[in-house]
């Protein structure tokens, strides 16, 4: 008897994840539950901010990607019953499963901080992390003649932490190219303690914010906009005074947490995430369910290049369990993030759960390399759609 097989979420984990298990197995019955009709790769957001390619290039429809013997149900889950192997979706249907694999992705909070979703797409405020308003980011970048232009890092995890950053720095070209820059003042204000958490690419960031004169700001949380007199106020997480900031442009990185259905059900921990062991992406307390991406309490980078190293892992130990065995694949903790420095330049910072550089190629990939842009806007997008979304991880 065919094993049934019920995925949530249709992003980069559970959609990598379906077809990879319907690549390799013929003895299992998949059920995929996505309520969106358009798949979005959304690393590229960063490029279509900045003028690069046009925003068509990121999306897909997502039926062009479902196998015919695979049961794609267009709804949200609104509660999980993992006593009884069960969970219901918002449209009141219940769907059984023998195993369950939650890759839900990451829950934008647009409304925690105040006047944000009022002001986005206008006022000079944009975001690349809004399939909406990715466009007005490279309106407001290419338009700006003078003033202040802010960057924004929230005090919760998100998904492609490099991403805050990519943004200023094309930005910041797209200002010197249009013979600007030395009346704009550029400035990356941050909730954390540094540029970025790796030490090997948080030295070269440094110095190349210094070259560039970007002026940074950290451990201030943005709280608050007022988009009619472009001020946006911000708190120190330490002090908890506030502080306020005219802007001109201003990119904002919203807060992140665990989908709503998540944070609420019996599969979740203290944090929200879906509780699953960091090295098998199994569920610390139902061995049958496993979690990989953003919605998982797995505590890596939250990147889709970590994706395509949990997926393999979390394919063998359910194919072992089916299969009686046991799997002895672990997760390392593996991301990547390419950071964009500019139109023709890329770092690629790789590195494991220890922070430990863990680079691809054989050179020092802390240097800006047009190899590595390369390799960010055409290659990583060609095997994203072609091999992983097509089950290769």
């Amino acid at each position: 008897m065919k094993k049934n097989i019920v995925i949530v979420g249709g992003g980069t984990g559970g959609l990598s994840v379906m077809r990879n298990l319907h690549r390799k197995r013929k003895d299992v019955q998949l059920t995929i539950v996505e309520p969106s009709e358009k798949h979005y790769y959304q690393p590229l957001w960063t490029l279509v901010g900045a003028g690069i390619l046009p925003f068509e290039k990121s999306v897909r429809n997502f039926k062009d990607y479902i196998p015919s013997d695979v049961r794609w149900v267009k709804d949200k889950v609104a509660q999980f019953q993992p006593e009884s192997n069960q969970l219901i979706s918002e449209g009141g249907e219940t769907f059984s499963y023998d195993y369950l694999v939650v890759a839900a992705g990451i829950q934008l909070d647009w409304n925690k901080v105040e006047g944000l979703a009022e002001n986005l797409g206008k006022n000079g405020v944009c975001s690349n992390y809004s399939k909406d308003h990715v466009n007005y980011t490279w309106e407001v970048m290419n338009h700006i003649r003078g003033g202040r232009a802010l960057f924004t890092f929230p005090n919760t995890p998100i998904k492609c932490a490099g991403a805050p950053q990519k943004v200023m720095y094309l930005a910041e070209e797209t200002f010197r190219n249009n013979k600007i820059r030395e009346r704009v003042e550029v400035k990356f204000i941050s909730a954390g303690t540094s540029i970025f958490g790796i030490a090997k690419y948080r030295a070269f960031l440094e110095k190349l914010v210094l070259k560039r004169n970007i002026n940074t700001l950290f451990q201030h949380n943005l709280i608050k906009i007022d988009g009619v007199k472009k001020i946006a106020t911000f708190k120190n997480v330490e002090t908890g005074a506030e502080l306020e900031e005219a802007f001109d442009m201003l990119h904002v990185t919203p807060p992140m947490s665990a989908p709503e259905f998540i944070k609420k059900s019996p599969l979740a921990n203290d944090a929200g995430w879906v509780d699953v062991d960091r090295f098998t992406t199994r569920h610390n307390r139902f061995s049958n369910i496993f979690s990989i991406g953003d919605a998982s309490s797995l505590p890596n980078s939250k990147t889709g290049a970590a994706i395509r190293k949990q997926g393999p892992v979390l394919v063998s130990h359910l194919l072992a369990d089916i299969d009686q065995k046991k799997s002895n694949q672990k997760y390392d903790g593996y991301a990547s993030c390419p950071l964009v420095t500019s139109r023709s330049t890329c770092v690629l910072a790789e590195f494991d759960y220890d922070g430990n550089p863990a680079e691809t190629f054989p050179f020092n990939q802390a240097k800006e390399r047009y190899s590595m842009y390369l390799l960010k806007k055409i290659f990583i997008p060609f095997m994203y759609w072609n091999l992983m979304m097509r089950g290769y991880f």
